[in-house]
């Protein structure tokens, strides 16, 4: 593997940036049963969402072409299907709630941001969603309370 210096100047002038790298996973539709609606509301036709993963930059600046050397999302996203088909939520908060959590338990994932939305929302239009980003010291919190 490459040894990843976390901080790259630009140039001599520039502050140190330091190394990220991210899995971007962006308007995946689940299949979510959220929310609890009366006869003149609207209900959602699709909820979707949004996901991005802090991961370690030699996740990705690798030197070989192999599956080892990089951080695999399928058993994730397998997750993620798996507890949005998991029966009904009354909030997406709940939802993006469990899939935080999932997401805590694979190491490799230092931080996340998740948006869940529904559309529509009145009249045939608009998009509503909720968002939130969880920070290292959330997610080592959220691992350590799975401890057994």
């Amino acid at each position: 593997m490459f040894s990843i210096n976390p901080c790259t100047p630009k140039n001599q002038n520039d502050s140190q940036m330091p190394n990220h790298s991210r899995v971007e996973l962006k308007n995946l539709r689940i299949a979510a049963n959220i929310g609890t609606y009366g006869p003149d509301d609207v209900v959602p036709d699709a909820h979707f969402l949004d996901l991005s993963l802090v991961i370690d930059p030699g996740l990705v600046l690798i030197d070989q072409d192999a599956m080892d050397r990089v951080f695999d999302y399928d058993p994730l996203i397998a997750d993620i299907d798996r507890l949005a088909r998991d029966g009904h939520y009354e909030t997406q908060e709940r939802l993006m709630t469990r899939i935080v959590e999932a997401c805590a338990t694979y190491a490799p994932i230092e931080a996340v941001e998740i948006a869940v939305s529904k559309t529509p929302v009145l009249d045939g239009t608009g998009t509503l969603g909720v968002r939130l980003s969880v920070d290292k010291d959330t997610l080592t919190q959220m691992r350590q309370v799975k401890k057994p």
